[in-house]
This record gives structure tokens, C-alpha cells and sequence, in this order.
């Protein structure tokens, strides 16, 4: 029919989309039905993706950026399930069975817990009538999303994970504090915070023209090759920093001091200009998001697994626009000053400075 059809596993989350003409939106609604709950879960069929995620693994683990990252959920979240990686251990992913992976559906595929999203050439009336007839028979009991939050909450340790390998050519290294949940009051300020931070890469060919402070450090001292702020939202936790790439054999104590610092001082002088220019591009970032169905479709249906509605666009900027210079203040205070933090590094790690350099620059000594 001329469409397309994936699926993808986030941390809390896991999606089944198709892509196909409007007049195809009633197929596209009975194949995805079928998919989840009639699903045959052939042994060969099983056989076979078992192998294509063994496969999947072993490419993650060659895009540095994941490596770092999976490594950071581990030891900021250590010993709970946002510790885990998405794909989970080797041994798992050859030992599940047809039965696990049936047992897993009837548990966790239940109404409460599924929503129904699309967007671009489709009826919302026409759509709620088809979801009625597809998922009408899905199961309206079982353990809430709330229930396995509350029986397994996710504790931040502040910590640090150094993968040392002095073949690679690069520095990978992440810096995360304890973050926001999605329905946090300063979940807000935090997004707004991240937009202040930014992101620079030297291949961008902006050079120093940039408009952040690091930006301009990395670019004027030769400090970084790219950097990127990260403000990463779950439903009772979340992780706030700075993720950078350096030369080893660079300025990497320099990057270090310059990191702490633009992350410390949004607890002490936040100024007007820097959150305006925060919010604009945060702004810029939300209706760039929503360009066009497949961004759309997805945004509506995280908000209303992790909100229970949809929020508007005037709303959500509107609530961007609302912060103040106090507000970036308060949140700073709450999350990176004089806290503890989370560190992962990949590559030769002899240069980055140890843990105990970070977490004293969470706060300033001034006289």
C-alpha cells in the first residue's frame, strides 16, 4: 500500500508506527491491532530477530555516544531499572523464549497503559471509531505505570564510570545531574536551561560566532570538538548536563573547568538576556519538533502517556515564556548546586580530571 511500518524501545516507552496514505489509515489501524494482540510469535520468526539484536548490540556498542550514555544511566541510576540499557544483556536476548515474550504482551499491553496517536490526513472521529473496533477487546486491568514506578523508583548516585581505552582518537565525556520528571514544575526552567547551554561543533564552521559562552571557549581555545547540553525527562527522575568530544591530547582540564563553570553559574547570575535567548530557542526547537506528521504524532502521544492530555503549543510556549531569570536561578539551585553528579568517560581518560574536581565546582567560593 505504498506505507511504512517500524518500531522503536525507548527507556519507558516503546512505539509500533506506520506511515501510509490517508486513504490507507483504516489498514494501517487493523495491521497494527493485529500486530499486538494476535501477534503468532513464530519460533523462527523469534529465531531470526534474536539474532538481528544480537547484531543491533554490536553496533551500539561501536557508536561511542550510545556507549557513553548507557554507561551513564548505569552508574547515575545504578541498581534501578533506568540503570539498565534498552537491549539489556547478551545472555537475555538469547535466552528469552516464545512464552516470555507472550507472558510479556498479556502483562503490559492492557489499555490503560496504550494510546492511540496520529496525525497529518486522518479524521480524529473516523480514527476514535476504528481504535474502538481494533483494541476494543485489550484488557482494562493489571499493574499501572504508576504502580511499577512506585514498587521500583529510580534513585540517582552520584558517581563515576571511565572506560579508558587509549587507542581511541577521541574523548568522549558526560556530565549529568540529577534532573526533572516530566510533570516536575521545573521541568520547565530545565528545558529553558538547556536551550541557554546549547550545543557547538567545530565542523559546524561557526567558529566563535556562537551564542553561548562555552561555545565560544570551545571555538577561541580549541577546547572541544562538539559539545551538546542534554536535559533527558522520565516519570519520576531525569538527568540534566553536558555531553562533550575533545582530543585527549588537548586542553581536556581546560574543558573540564569550562564545562563546571557554564553549568555552576546559571545557580548564581543567570541573566535576562541569556534566558530570552534561552527561550527563543526553545521555542524555535518545539515548533521545529512538530514540523510535520511523524514528529507530531509522537509528540501527542508521549504527552498523553506521561501528561494524560494533550498540550497545546500556545500553552507549552507560554509556559516557556514565563520563565524569569529566578526561576532558571531556583532550578540551578535545586539541581547542580553543591550536588552530586554523575560522570561517564570513554577513550583515553588520563587527562580528564577525577571525580572529586567536578563535585567541587557545583558551587563557588566567593569573598
Amino acid at each position: 500500500m505504498g506505507g511504512h511500518l517500524n518500531a522503536y524501545t525507548s527507556r519507558e516507552q516503546t512505539a509500533y508506527y506506520a506511515r501510509v496514505p490517508a486513504a490507507k489509515v483504516g489498514a494501517a489501524v487493523d495491521i497494527l491491532a493485529d500486530i499486538l494482540q494476535r501477534s503468532r510469535l513464530d519460533a523462527a520468526a523469534v529465531e531470526r530477530e534474536r539474532d538481528v539484536i544480537l547484531r543491533e548490540m554490536q553496533e551500539v556498542e561501536g557508536v561511542p555516544e550510545e556507549v557513553v550514555f548507557d554507561h551513564l544511566h548505569a552508574t547515575a541510576f545504578q541498581r534501578t531499572p533506568l540503570g539498565r540499557t534498552i537491549l539489556g544483556p547478551a545472555a537475555n536476548v538469547r535466552s528469552l523464549t516464545r512464552d516470555d515474550l507472550a507472558s510479556y504482551i498479556g502483562t503490559n499491553y492492557t489499555a490503560p497503559r496504550m494510546v492511540v496517536a496520529a496525525a497529518g490526513g486522518v479524521d480524529h472521529g473516523a480514527l476514535v471509531e476504528l481504535s474502538k473496533k481494533a483494541f476494543g477487546a485489550l484488557p482494562s486491568t493489571g499493574v499501572s505505570t504508576a504502580a511499577l514506578v512506585a514498587a521500583d523508583p529510580a534513585h540517582f548516585t552520584g558517581s563515576e564510570v571511565r572506560v579508558r581505552d587509549p587507542d581511541m582518537d577521541k574523548l568522549h565525556v558526560a556530565l549529568a545531574f540529577k534532573g526533572a520528571s516530566w510533570a516536575d514544575p521545573q521541568s520547565i526552567p530545565l528545558m529553558v536551561m538547556q536551550a541557554m547551554l546549547g550545543s557547538w561543533d567545530a565542523a559546524s564552521g561557526v567558529g566563535d560566532a556562537t551564542g553561548t559562552r562555552l561555545g565560544s571557549l570551545c571555538a577561541s581555545n580549541g577546547l572541544a570538538d562538539s559539545f551538546t547540553a542534554f536535559n533527558t525527562n522520565y516519570a519520576d527522575a531525569g538527568l540534566f548536563g553536558l555531553y562533550a568530544v575533545a582530543d585527549p591530547a588537548g586542553p581536556v582540564d581546560d574543558l573540564a573547568w569550562a564545562m563546571m563553570r557554564e553549568l555552576t553559574s546559571l545557580a548564581y547570575n543567570p541573566s535576562a538576556a541569556d534566558v530570552a535567548r534561552g527561550q527563543a530557542a526553545l521555542k524555535a526547537s518545539l515548533l521545529f519538533a512538530a514540523d510535520g506528521p511523524a514528529g507530531a504524532a509522537e509528540e501527542i502521544g508521549r504527552q498523553l502517556l506521561v501528561y494524560g492530555r494533550r498540550v497545546p503549543l500556545a500553552e507549552m510556549c507560554a509556559r516557556v515564556d514565563a520563565v524569569t531569570p529566578a526561576a532558571v536561578k531556583a532550578a540551578a539551585e535545586r539541581v547542580i548546586f553543591d550536588q552530586d553528579l554523575a560522570i561517564a568517560a570513554l577513550g583515553d581518560t588520563q587527562g580528564l580530571p577525577d571525580y572529586t574536581y567536578f563535585r567541587r565546582r557545583t558551587f563557588w567560593l566567593r569573598y
